[in-house]
């Protein structure tokens, strides 16, 4: 099994870890794409941030966010699962894993980097600011540069692969046989996403894939009966439906629609 999370645009501060040493990240197959990016961002936050800055979207009250990019092969460095922060990672809640769940998110769970392709969850990174939407002065969008290797090196992952990725981050690869979950919010008969339940409700089932495993797509349906109201199959597509806010659910009854 294969868990394919977005990234997070918030970091975790600081790191007690060595420098990047990018000839220790998982999937080396990415390593020379890695490198020429990661020199190539550095190397622009350095000659012209403001530049960077722009192609970021970053504000001018932001632009202390590049000296991250320009500090790339010199900062100190934390465990992927530990640098990225915010609502899905928060429900995700890998440090309370153990046992055979720990070690199930260390094989199982992916991140989709704009920076470095993909990583699992011990690989040590710095922190850094880089989306999958940017274009970069002198490189372009990141999709070009991107989808040729990831998506040779997704179509080699043997087994299971549940997509949980944002829009952006899909976009930089497909993987056809992926299992897409989507997440959608019913309300007077109208379904509709909300950012935060995405996040919210993709995290928690990234959790409980972990703890429970998962082989086939009615694996992955089962799993999402525990964070969602009801729960639709169509092929290899699960929506996840939830009646009003995710972080209400509390004790709510869970149903299965299946279609297709």
């Amino acid at each position: 099994m294969l868990v394919l999370l977005p990234p997070s645009e918030g970091k975790a501060a600081g790191g007690s870890g060595p420098p990047l040493d990018l000839e220790s990240l998982s999937f080396p197959g990415l390593e020379q794409t890695r490198r020429g990016l990661v020199l190539s961002v550095q190397r622009l936050a350095r000659s012209d941030p403001d530049a960077l800055r722009i192609a970021l979207g970053l504000s001018p009250g932001q632009a202390g966010q590049i000296q991250q990019d320009a500090a790339l092969t010199t900062a100190p460095t934390r465990p992927a699962l530990e640098l990225y922060t915010g609502v899905l990672y928060e429900a995700l809640g890998y440090r309370t894993l153990n046992g055979p769940a720990r070690r199930r998110a260390n094989s199982s769970l992916v991140v989709a980097s704009a920076l470095f392709g993909l990583v699992r969850p011990r690989d040590r990174l710095p922190p850094y600011r880089l989306s999958g939407t940017t274009v970069l002065p002198g490189l372009g969008g990141l999709g070009p540069i991107w989808r040729p290797v990831l998506e040779a090196e997704l179509a080699a992952a043997g087994g299971l692969v549940v997509d949980l990725r944002s829009g952006a981050y899909a976009a930089l690869a497909r993987v056809p046989r992926a299992v897409e979950v989507r997440v959608l919010r019913e309300t007077g008969g109208r379904r509709i996403v909300v950012s935060h339940d995405n996040k919210y409700t993709k995290g928690h089932l990234a959790r409980a894939l972990c703890v429970h495993g998962a082989r086939t797509v009615a694996d992955v349906a089962a799993a999402g009966r525990t964070v969602a109201d009801v729960v639709e199959v169509d092929g290899r597509r699960v929506d996840l439906v939830l009646h009003g806010l995710a972080t209400a659910r509390g004790g709510v009854g869970v149903s299965q629609t299946l279609s297709g």
